[in-house]
């Protein structure tokens, strides 16, 4: 193979204990996986079920950047989520088998541009501009399973300014990450690079432009962004 015509970086996270770093290939997501948020958003938890979009891994924006406020917004959002991170391939896996194929976990935040999905949604177009937009997809350190502790006990939050805005426990998600896997490897082959954003609380809100947001879960950490003039 010749050499590349333009030189390459590939985007990759901090993984927890070691020198190494996890390269990241895709970012999935899962939309409405807490029945609360679900609701905030308008919808029925209980007819629509989660589904599935998809971010680029150049909007990979890691713990304690400047992230700038994107363009053709007036209604930019925050969502903490648990992040999964695939280690092991595979394809229509099991529920049982699905947690085997999962290195580790890392706190994420999903920005979104909602009033550009809020006109997506009401248009029946996808939600490319308003997800996978540049500096969209945060992810703090990745922790191995071993090291992580039992993530479905866990918390999460989120902060912006030190004031609480979102708090929930994992185990209120609709479909847990076992369910998640599994169903997203009977649509996809998951190979190692894959990440899984597993959908957010109730409780997302508009940033500003010098806010600082900060989003946490049980074991895993913090991941703080501070939010700039584009």
């Amino acid at each position: 193979m010749g050499e590349y015509v333009f030189p390459v970086t590939l985007p990759s996270v901090v993984v927890h204990g070691t020198a190494a770093r996890y390269a990241v290939q895709r970012i999935f997501c899962v939309g409405q996986n807490y029945a609360a948020h679900a609701r905030e958003m308008g919808g029925d938890p209980q007819r629509e079920p989660p589904f599935f979009f998809m971010k680029p891994a150049s909007a990979l924006v890691a713990d304690g950047a400047l992230v700038p406020y994107p363009s053709r917004t007036t209604n930019f959002h925050h969502e903490v989520e648990l992040v999964a991170a695939i280690g092991r391939p595979g394809q229509d896996i099991a529920v049982a088998d699905a947690l085997t194929h999962v290195y580790g976990y890392a706190v994420g935040n999903d920005y979104t541009r909602r009033d550009l999905q809020t006109a997506a949604r009401t248009n029946g177009r996808p939600w490319d501009i308003s997800k996978g937009f540049d500096h969209s997809a945060g992810v703090g350190t990745l922790y191995p399973v071993a090291a992580a502790g039992p993530v479905e006990r866990a918390s999460l939050w989120l902060t912006v300014n030190g004031q609480t805005r979102q708090r929930a426990a994992i185990a209120d998600m609709i479909w847990d990450v076992a369910g998640i896997v599994s169903l997203l490897s009977s649509y996809f082959a998951l190979l190692p690079g894959d990440v899984i954003f597993t959908g957010t609380p109730a409780g997302v809100g508009p940033l500003l432009v010098g806010d600082v947001v900060s989003a946490g879960i049980d074991g895993l950490g913090t991941l703080t962004h501070t939010i700039v003039s584009g």
